[in-house]
């Protein structure tokens, strides 16, 4: 029975299971035989009800078996990428078994009826006859979304500076945000759609009200929060308030600033969907409600998925960010 140890390749703090043969890497070949697996289930089994993209899924799935089956010889040879590769290797093997027993219930079995699950090639038959309208929901998603996301973000920011700099400020500010954070952004839904001129308006400050609040609120907590003796120091050496807030406040209430941008991130994705139901014509949340309501759940959830990946990718680069301007924290925290 193998045991955890550290990585042969691996970085620090990473554990994942010993090879059983010199430079053999064990998890490619359990990942490259579970994807396998999927591919011939795929292939070898009638499907219950047709579906299209069958024999594409099955060669995409053989495709990643021989990937797999290839680095677990080279993976040794591809320094931070192998790294990472071998790190996530026990999650290759769990997605193809996934794939498979996916396959299995859905479109070999039946046990998880159409329309309400798809099997796999369900859903990349979607992306390859949907494509088309999916990019432009994609731009017409990514758009809103920008502008509502770095408006909030921008507004929520400098508030929060105010509110935690200020006394004053925060007597009149702070009770007011307190009443307004803890409502759903889609609660305003009502009033958006009297105060602004068209929907798209009304769906950017939707957005920008959830991304902003988390914002304003922690950014007000990291300024108010930082140690008096920085600004005492620096009011010794002559600096004048501007300097005060930009140098000193602002720098040490970053890593607040972050957990508000990381908060904000996820609830815009939240109130997003709800946002392009307002009566957009185009954009993620419009296609999950079109689909939705013809009962075509195979592009309902490959919209999910697209969705899902984009946050996760927006949330790695905010991590990116992060590290970049809190890299002085390093060995501090």
């Amino acid at each position: 029975m193998s045991t955890a140890v550290e990585d042969t390749f691996g970085g620090a703090g990473r554990r994942t299971f010993a090879p059983s043969l010199p430079g053999i890497w064990r998890n490619g070949l359990f990942a490259a035989g579970t994807w396998f697996l999927a591919a011939a289930l795929t292939y070898a089994l009638p499907d219950v009800i047709t579906w299209g993209a069958t024999q594409l899924f099955a060669v995409l799935a053989l495709a990643g078996a021989g990937i797999f089956l290839a680095l677990s010889v080279t993976v040794h040879r591809l320094g931070g990428l192998g790294r990472t590769l071998v790190h996530y290797g026990p999650w290759f093997i769990v997605l193809g078994l996934w794939l498979a027993v996916w396959e299995v219930l859905t479109a070999k079995l039946g046990w998880l009826p159409k329309p309400f699950f798809s099997p796999p090639q369900g859903l990349l038959h979607v992306y390859v006859t949907d494509w088309d309208r999916l990019l432009i929901c994609v731009a017409y998603t990514g758009r809103l979304w920008g502008l509502g996301f770095f408006s909030g973000v921008l507004v929520g920011f400098a508030g929060g500076v105010a509110l935690g700099w200020s006394k004053r400020f925060a007597y009149w500010g702070m009770p007011l945000l307190k009443l307004i954070g803890p409502v759903p952004a889609s609660a305003w839904i009502p009033c958006t759609f009297f105060i602004f001129p068209s929907t798209f308006h009304a769906s950017i400050f939707l957005v920008a009200l959830a991304s902003g609040i988390p914002v304003a609120i922690l950014t007000a907590a990291g300024v108010s929060q930082v140690n008096r003796s920085f600004y005492d120091v620096a009011r010794t050496l002559g600096a004048d308030n501007r300097f005060l807030i930009f140098k000193v406040a602002i720098p040490a209430s970053l890593p607040n600033v972050f957990v508000g941008l990381f908060m904000g991130l996820y609830y815009s994705f939240a109130v997003l969907v709800v946002a392009e139901m307002l009566g957009a014509k185009f954009g993620l949340g419009w296609y999950l409600q079109f689909n939705t309501a013809y009962s075509a759940y195979a592009n309902v959830y490959a919209a999910l998925i697209v969705m899902a990946l984009i946050c996760a990718g927006l949330v790695r680069l905010l991590f990116v960010v992060r590290d970049r301007l809190l890299g002085w924290q390093k060995g501090i925290l």
